[in-house]
């Protein structure tokens, strides 16, 4: 049975595939190849297409079967690559914050989805003051893995909120000084004073 490292194993040898096949030289093999894949392609859509409307004839218990299929990793690539997913991607964003939340959470992270409409999503990332930027970063990526692995039909993903954290909680008097105010007020006592 395949599993879903697997799988993306698999699609990955067919983006190469399908990489190869646009640089050949002559057009007209170039055609024939994209046209095959092309044929084979909508054969298994319409496939797939007539497949989920005979189980969806079945009424509740079919559509319990779609969902359920919906939300196999393996199935639900492939529904998404045929556009056939039970699933909106904004649904399926929703739902992979939510199941990364936690995980976040205990790193020091707060994550919130500000908008996912027509397949372009905005989130927020906060990392907590404790928070390193190291930690910010791998949490960022875990969260891009989640929603890619969820929706990887999405048209645009963009983060905010990471873009002022530094590298550790480290602060230089300086940046402190500057940053509470402090500077203005403290530049007499470091001046040296005109009488000697």
């Amino acid at each position: 049975m395949v599993n879903a490292k697997d799988f993306r194993e698999e699609m990955t040898r067919i983006g190469e595939l399908m990489q190869e096949m646009e640089s050949i030289a002559d057009p007209a093999v170039r055609a024939a190849a994209t046209g095959l894949v092309k044929a084979i392609m909508d054969l298994h859509g319409t496939a797939l297409e007539r497949e989920l409307e005979i189980v969806a004839e079945a009424g509740e218990p079919g559509m319990e079967i779609i969902d359920r299929l919906g939300r196999d990793s393996l199935v639900s690539g492939v529904l998404v690559l045929y556009g056939l997913h039970p699933e909106h991607v904004e649904t399926r964003v929703a739902k992979a914050v939510e199941r990364i939340r936690p995980q976040l959470r205990k790193q020091g992270c707060e994550v919130e989805l500000l908008d996912a409409a027509e397949g372009v999503v905005r989130l927020r990332l906060d990392a907590g003051p404790h928070t390193c930027g190291s930690t910010a970063k791998t949490m960022q990526a875990t969260l891009e893995a989640a929603i890619y692995d969820a929706a990887p039909d999405l048209v645009s993903l963009v983060m905010e909120g990471l873009e002022e954290k530094p590298a550790s909680g480290f602060l230089s008097l300086d940046k402190l000084l500057s940053n509470s105010g402090l500077a203005a007020a403290n530049a007499g006592l470091l001046e040296p004073s005109g009488a000697d």
